[in-house]
């Protein structure tokens, strides 16, 4: 018999908050059974494995995510939405590191499409239909823009940037000046050799 309170959603959310205390890596049935001071056995009804304990956190971080971006572009559009976006991911990851790490997990291509992955890609080409691009510079300026974001958050979480000046704050503002000017002059095509 399954445990009074236990569902996929409760043991989904427990985990999210394991994953920004311990970290995504270290986030099991197991552990999440010493939390809930239940057998792992009782959890199996809930969640097939560990796998599909973390294919589930990344899916809540992954719509948390997109819901806070959703958010924060209302309105917004150039640089205003892209600082807007940048930040958005920036603040999440800070706040959720746990998190943060789930929504880079990889899930398997049915997931991903039915997942809100899907929305931060359309927030992020909303965005570059301001600057003009087409395809496949339109994929290139996403490619470009999540890694940015994504590097420098990961970089700046592990203290990457703490043993120097300027602030990493003003290096960040910088970054993203750059990234504005970069996509409204974005370069030509080369022919290929």
């Amino acid at each position: 018999m399954a445990r009074a309170g236990l569902t996929p959603e409760r043991l989904t959310q427990a985990g999210a908050e394991l994953a920004d205390e311990v970290g995504f890596d270290q986030v099991t049935v197991s552990e999440l059974a010493r939390r809930f001071d239940v057998k792992v056995a009782s959890l199996y009804s809930h969640v097939k494995n560990s796998q599909d304990l973390r294919t589930r956190i990344a899916l809540l971080a992954l719509e948390e995510l997109a819901d806070q971006a959703a958010e924060a572009l209302a309105g917004r559009a150039g640089k205003d939405a892209l600082t807007a976006l940048a930040n958005v991911y920036r603040d999440y990851a800070r706040e959720h590191p746990g998190r943060y790490a789930a929504t880079q997990f990889r899930l398997d291509p049915q997931t991903a499409a039915a997942s809100a992955g899907v929305r931060h890609s359309q927030m992020t080409r909303a965005i570059l239909r301001g600057y003009d691009l087409t395809e496949p510079d339109e994929t290139h300026a996403v490619r470009l823009l999540g890694s940015v974001f994504h590097g420098y958050v990961s970089l700046e979480l592990a203290g990457g940037f703490s043993h120097s000046a300027p602030d990493s704050q003003e290096t960040w503002t910088r970054v993203l000046d750059a990234l504005d000017a970069l996509l409204r002059n974005w370069p030509e095509a080369r022919p290929h050799p």
